[in-house]
């Protein structure tokens, strides 16, 4: 129609990353699917990380699982400068929430991160499927 104003989509809650894609964005992974990357490329500054992300990919690296080269401190301080990201900090209702919710499953470190994304008003970026899964947790997979 003549005239009309057309308003882009609103723009979907910030992100908050899933200790894997973190892990496989910042490290240039081709495990990380290209729609992801071009999402949270784009997402830039409104992006939220758990410090219990930080902490999993540490004792993935402690337990030589995982390699962080430079060693753990090194390789996040430097991740953290290059793809800055905001602190989703593990909080009391967290916490609380983490125990309330039912994935189905017991790992504690999805039961935080989803608890995270829904304390905090975040989609969490995932591709575990088990996550994927929840009807009730905002996520984006590629």
């Amino acid at each position: 129609m003549a005239g009309e104003t057309i308003q882009p989509p609103p723009a979907g809650p910030p992100f908050l990353l899933d200790t894997h894609i973190w892990l496989w964005h910042v490290g240039g992974s081709e495990r990380l699917p290209v729609a992801l990357r071009r999402a949270l490329d784009d997402a830039q500054g409104d992006v939220w990380l758990s410090p219990f992300s930080v902490w999993e990919a540490t004792l993935l690296h402690a337990r030589g699982r995982l390699t962080l080269v430079g060693g753990a401190r090194t390789w996040v301080e430097s991740a953290l400068r290059d793809y800055p990201v905001k602190e989703a900090a593990v909080t009391t209702g967290v916490a609380l929430r983490a125990h309330e919710i039912d994935l189905g499953h017991r790992d504690p470190a999805d039961h935080l991160l989803a608890a995270t994304a829904l304390v905090y008003g975040l989609t969490l970026v995932t591709v575990d499927e088990r996550l994927v899964a929840a009807p009730w947790l905002p996520t984006l997979a590629g």
